[in-house]
């Protein structure tokens, strides 16, 4: 029986990726333009399916980092091999998956950017007009400040996801895996003010049922909020680089900083495996780190 082409196995893994893993299209964009380049680097070298190696691999990533990739990328870039290995693999075109064992490039754990309560605070505090623009930039602040969604998850919560009389709201994670999470009082009563006094005036046709709407009515999107958030920390007097899971960062870090356990975080943040939240883990070891290096008199 003859072999498989690569160009056929990549077509076959990413009609996968759409049909079985629900991965998003930004996802699947990133995943087709690093395998597509790995393609071109194995048929450079003439290797075949069969005889592609562990050595092929880091060869590959050697050539990621000398064209000047970050390690961030070509970490994700591996992610994809061992994804796209494992599936010729289950195929049953492979014997093996030559990327299974090859360690990410170190810097992939790199600790999230996090603030701190007090500029979080400031953050929160930094909507205080009574336009229904303030009225909006608070809701979404404090519920994502209170709950841990990914922005995606936020802009994308409808009407009948936020359950006001019991204090919850049900969210769509990565896969379309649903959660229940808690949001707290000050979220609560940031909400309630909004849907009363603001997302009507925005909604004018009446017609929309996302939750947080734009000037025009229609329903945000993850650029709309990051001009947002960038414009309202700058507002706060916030120096440090904003990004749109800011907030979220920084809800997993207080949380564990104040005696939360991970696997309740794990399960608010939505994460399948347990060693993604642990990252906050070092966050808040590093934290402790700086307190003592300021604070010792041996440091």
């Amino acid at each position: 029986m003859a072999e498989t082409g690569l160009d056929a196995c990549l077509d076959l893994f990413l009609n996968y990726l759409v049909v079985e893993r629900g991965l998003s299209r930004n996802t699947l964009d990133a995943y087709g333009r690093d395998l597509g380049r790995y393609v071109g680097f194995i048929d450079q070298n003439k290797r075949a399916l069969s005889a592609i190696t562990a050595a092929d691999v880091l060869r590959f990533l050697a050539e990621l980092k000398l064209s000047g990739l970050s390690a961030r990328s070509r970490a994700r870039a591996l992610v994809a091999l061992r994804m796209f290995h494992k599936f010729l693999y289950s195929e049953g075109l492979v014997t093996g998956n030559p990327a299974e064992r090859i360690e990410a490039p170190k810097s992939l754990k790199s600790l999230p950017d996090t603030l701190s309560p007090q500029e979080v605070e400031r953050l929160l505090e930094a909507p205080q007009g009574e336009e229904a623009l303030d009225y909006r930039d608070r809701a979404m602040f404090e519920t994502l400040y209170a709950t841990g969604l990914r922005v995606s998850e936020l802009i994308g919560l409808r009407r009948a996801d936020v359950q006001l009389e019991v204090g919850y709201l049900v969210a769509f994670g990565k896969r379309s895996k649903q959660r229940i999470v808690p949001m707290g009082e000050t979220a609560l009563d940031a909400m309630r003010l909004y849907l009363q006094l603001a997302r009507p005036f925005l909604d004018r046709e009446a017609n929309s049922d996302h939750i947080f709407l734009n000037r025009s009515g229609q329903g945000l999107t993850r650029q709309g909020f990051w001009k947002i958030i960038k414009r309202r920390a700058q507002q706060a007097g916030i120096g440090k680089n904003i990004t749109p899971h800011t907030l979220r960062h920084s809800f997993a870090t207080h949380l564990l900083d104040n005696g939360a356990d991970l696997r309740s975080v794990q399960m608010m943040l939505g994460h399948a495996d347990i060693s993604t939240t642990q990252i906050y883990t070092h966050v808040t070891r590093e934290r402790l780190k700086k307190i003592h290096q300021l604070h010792h008199p041996r440091s």
